[in-house]
């Protein structure tokens, strides 16, 4: 069984100040109404990636809304929320993946910028983000076949031939620091990581499986390291494209190392001064800060790590 402790601090994408409304999703013409609405707040994607505005030298960036356009009724749109409990500003998603994008650079990702994003900007484009990336995925029946159509402003698809109603899907992942008798922390580098890339263990939960056991099955499978005192730490939305990461730390009961060849190049037991070294002289490259893998880190180091992101898959 986990045990609880403090939550991880400054998990980038599990902020956001959305109320989701979710009552509204039923109303008949809700879409139609705030399409109708110059103050409504619209975030466009295209391929993925929104309008952003640097602030100067601030690492701070936020995204750039724009009011309803007539072609916006011709996309894939959903009712993301309001910016306060009862009235305030209502915010839609628009999905323009099939235009070209005429910002140029100011079009980013989450991936690039969740982490400097306002909780506002970074509630709406995880979710936006999110739930494009199901509803790109998931346009037929898996009973039938048929293709389906997005029902209550954005958040379910329905089958006209069956009727049958299909809800956006999470799938849950631990994600572990494990940590040995002398206070090493464990890091391993997956196949297709960058050459210096080294994050903590991670995998999805099985049927049937709790979070705990997961922790446990997945450090032993990657690692042949049996694991104990697992203890839940935070938890964050993964949009990539559906899950949600859901962090522990875990005491090794041994140190011997068994790497499956198909999934891990490569793993190392690390003290802090080693840590430290290794990230400054580049020989090491950990996550960057919108993950939970870099919380994961730094909570086992004792403070935030002052290096650039980067990315770990090549």
């Amino acid at each position: 069984m986990a045990t609880a402790a403090a939550s991880l601090p400054s998990l980038a994408l599990s902020r956001g100040g959305l109320d989701r409304r979710s009552e509204l999703r039923t109303e008949p013409g809700l879409l139609e109404q705030l399409l109708d609405d110059p103050g409504t707040r619209v975030l466009e994607l295209v391929d993925g990636r929104a309008d952003v505005e640097e602030h100067g030298d601030d690492a701070e960036v936020s995204l750039r809304y724009r009011s309803p356009e007539a072609g916006d009724r011709g996309r894939f749109v959903a009712y993301l929320g309001h910016d306060a409990p009862a009235g305030g500003t209502a915010y839609v998603l628009s999905v323009a993946d099939d235009r070209a994008n005429p910002d140029g650079d100011r079009r980013s990702g989450l991936r690039a910028v969740g982490a400097r994003l306002g909780d506002l900007d970074a509630g709406v484009l995880t979710t936006a983000t999110g739930l494009a990336n199901w509803h790109r995925s998931h346009t037929f029946c898996p009973r039938c076949g048929s293709p389906t159509q997005p029902a209550r402003a954005g958040w379910i698809r329905v089958c006209p031939v069956d009727a049958s109603e299909h809800y956006p899907r999470t799938d849950p992942a631990v994600i572990m620091s494990v940590v040995d008798a002398d206070d090493r922390l464990l890091l391993a580098r997956g196949v297709g990581f960058a050459a210096q890339g080294m994050s903590v263990l991670a995998g999805f939960v099985e049927p049937g499986e709790s979070l705990a056991a997961a922790v446990a099955r997945e450090v032993y499978e990657e690692v042949g390291v049996p694991v104990e005192d697992v203890t839940y730490l935070g938890d964050q939305p993964w949009p990539f494209p559906s899950s949600l990461m859901v962090g522990f730390t875990a005491r090794a009961v041994s140190t011997e190392l068994r790497l499956q060849e198909d999934e891990i190049e490569a793993a190392r037991w690390f003290d802090r001064e080693q840590l430290r070294a290794a990230v400054e002289d580049g020989s090491l490259r950990i996550s960057s800060r919108i993950s939970i893998a870099r919380r994961l880190i730094e909570h086992w180091y004792g403070e935030e790590i002052d290096v650039p992101d980067t990315t770990l898959r090549g």
